[in-house]
């Protein structure tokens, strides 16, 4: 008899416990899969010490596979559950689709960013919940800093250095605090020319700062950043967003570069597609965390609306708190449900929050007792310690060092404004333009990123002026680039264009590198439009490009095959290896200087000093041989099958040093 099928969907706090737990009761006894777009579980408590640069990223971030030794990970977004027929449909990261069977069914999927309807916030702002987005936003606001450092104008520097924090719960007190230390050490180390400071605003529409807790947690709270010079306006939202500031409700305009949105979460739209009972965009499950009329399904986390038992006729709020312990009970009636244990209900009595709020500052009340200043600061991070899952020494070091020695405000460059869109289904990945699973050409009117999701702005969060490159992409991630973007081509000119027809990842664009040659010549004639030197004026094999040392085509391939560089301008139809997704999405044009030794990389060149190949023959995508065209250099051999484009002068029938 085979083993009963367990899948989870989704590894927050919820689904983590659950698979943990599970793996310990069932002991081999089941087949347990986990589903979640990334490889770790994020303890998101920690995210604003990572944007402030306390904590490395990989300190936040628990291995799955490593502390999960006995359940499957399969890394994947789940599209949809197919209820009847036990099977949830998942997207691979490199676009590849499954199917999962399943016959008992955890949905455990969290919770996404909460978009209200206020003119341009879906286009300027950014959330924060996930890695890429704290990564994002410590960039930005270092370059921020560094920019308004460098800047005459009064008026610029002010807008510059101005960051705007929407939302005074939980998340939104914890980034102001801790933006408000990191940006005053910058400007302790580089003064700005116009003697001005950096400065924070936090806005809510709620009386008081962390309106869900405790009233001495709150003035603690306000007090500390209030100290820091953090302008804590209550009663107050943004009323309008634009690339040059923000309006407000009370109608003032602020001029800012900088707009956080942290005003609360909704739960991951997956649920909502199943047509089952729901309170408030949340499944409706028992006590024991089981949906009622079906057996196999529970559900935990912020996608279910849990009963709470100690004040009967309301739901347990969607905090990690709970969702940690949801795991452990649904965990627990998973099992019962296979003959393994007795089931439980779920029931929870507050045992108190901690707020850190920079450096030794934090409120606290354990037990209920209300704390501050050190000794809440100390209960804090002990607590934090305890509750992390893996790498407490490591994060224990981190702040130690944090401590004694001065902060590395440096930018990395790592996350774009485009790759963390406000309106996304899963903020814990990073969106990556020219994705093979979807591709930007098939996006409709309406601006489908790829993705999947729907928005009616364009992702990206930062205006056309904001964006290096200048003119902003003009619908999505991936999608045609505007004539300004870094790369200075649109799409259809770039690496990565249209796919092949025909082909594995379909028709390539007629001036693409990786494309069939130009005029069905041996060597095929380079794009025009393409960075790397002048083009191959129709002989065989290409005039070799100027500025480019070597005398190497201006392509850098032999018979408009690959680059040396390994890049394609076609994506394989098996979504494999995604950086030859990343390599189609906008870059910056490294070649297009026309210094000489810099060959481009966009172009796929070959690096300065080296020969290219000889081909064995003549390309397989070459039709017949067309007219060579006017006669090579006098300093060349004339070319043929046997001898490679370029300064080859031996003539003893061996190949020269370096050639193939």
């Amino acid at each position: 008899m085979s083993r009963p099928r367990i899948v989870i969907v989704g590894a927050g706090f919820a689904g983590y416990r659950t698979a943990r737990t599970l793996s310990r009761l069932t002991r081999h006894q089941a087949d347990i899969t986990l589903l979640n777009p990334t490889d770790y579980f994020l303890y998101l408590p920690l995210l604003p010490q990572v944007a402030a640069g306390i904590l490395e990223p990989r300190r936040v971030s628990v291995s799955l596979s490593g502390t999960l030794p006995h359940v499957r990970l399969v890394l994947g977004e789940a599209d949809g559950i197919d209820l009847d027929g036990h099977t949830v449909r998942y997207t691979g990261p490199e676009g590849e689709e499954g199917t999962l069977p399943f016959d008992r069914l955890v949905l455990a999927a969290g919770s996404v960013n909460k978009l209200l309807p206020i003119p341009g916030v879906a286009e300027h702002a950014h959330g924060f919940r996930g890695l890429p987005e704290a990564l994002y936003l410590r960039d930005h606001v270092t370059r921020q800093v560094e920019l308004a450092a460098a800047a005459d104008d009064r008026a610029e520097c002010a807008a510059r250095c101005t960051f705007v924090v929407v939302g005074a719960g939980y998340t939104g007190t914890e980034v102001a605090a801790h933006g408000a230390m990191y940006t005053d050490a910058q400007v302790r180390k580089h003064p700005m020319r116009t003697g001005m400071r950096p400065r924070w605003m936090l806005l809510d529409v709620a009386p008081r700062v962390l309106p869900e807790m405790d009233e001495r947690l709150s003035r603690t709270a306000e007090r500390v950043l209030r100290q820091r010079g953090v302008d804590v306006r209550m009663g107050t939202s943004v009323k309008e967003a634009t690339h040059d500031g923000v309006v407000l409700t009370d109608g003032s305009t602020v001029d800012t570069r900088t707009l956080v949105w942290c005003v609360g979460v909704r739960p991951d739209p997956l649920v909502e597609a199943l047509g089952l009972p729901m309170e408030r965009g949340r499944l409706l499950v028992d006590p024991h965390l089981q949906v009622p009329g079906r057996p196999e399904l529970f559900a935990c986390g912020d996608v279910a609306a849990v009963p709470d038992l100690n004040q009967p006729g309301q739901y347990t709020p969607m905090t990690a708190q709970h969702a940690w312990r949801h795991g452990k009970v649904c965990a627990q009636n998973v099992a019962a449900s296979l003959g393994i244990g007795e089931r439980r209900a779920y029931r929870h009595r507050d045992m108190g929050f901690v707020v850190d709020l920079g450096g030794a500052k934090a409120a606290a009340n354990p037990l209920g007792l209300p704390m501050s200043g050190p000794a809440a600061g100390a209960v804090t991070r002990g607590y934090h310690l305890a509750a992390m899952p893996g790498n407490r020494v490591r994060v224990a070091a981190d702040w130690l060092l944090d401590a004694v020695l001065p902060r590395q405000a440096v930018q990395l460059g790592l996350v774009r404004s485009w790759s963390v869109p406000l309106e996304s289904s899963s903020p814990e990945v990073a969106r990556v333009p020219g994705r093979p699973d979807r591709p930007a050409k098939d996006a409709g009117p309406t601006g489908q990123r790829p993705g999947g999701e729907q928005t009616k702005h364009r992702p990206g969060g930062e205006s056309a002026r904001n964006r290096p490159g200048g003119a902003p992409e003009k619908g999505r991630p991936g999608a045609e680039s505007a004539t300004n973007q870094p790369g200075g081509e649109p799409a259809k000119n770039q690496p990565g264009g249209e796919p092949v027809k025909g082909r594995p990842g379909g028709e390539s664009a007629k001036n693409q590198p990786g494309a069939e040659p130009a005029k069905a010549q041996p060597g095929g004639e380079p794009a025009k439009n393409q960075p790397g030197g002048e083009p191959a004026k129709n002989q065989s094999g290409g005039e070799p490009a100027k500025n480019q040392p070597g005398g190497e085509s201006a392509g850098g391939r032999s018979h408009g095959g690959r680059a040396k560089g390994g890049q394609s301008g076609s994506l394989r139809a098996s979504g494999k290896p995604r950086r030859a997704a990343e390599a189609a999405g906008p870059r910056p044009d490294r070649g297009g200087s026309g210094k000489p030794g810099k060959a481009s990389r966009a172009a796929g060149a070959g690096s300065a000093g080296k020969r290219p190949t000889a081909p064995s023959g003549p390309s397989r995508s070459a039709g017949p041989p067309a007219d060579p065209g006017p006669e090579p250099p006098a300093h060349q051999p004339p070319p043929g099958p046997d001898i490679a484009p370029g300064p080859v002068k031996r003539t003893d029938g061996r190949a020269a040093e370096g050639d193939s």
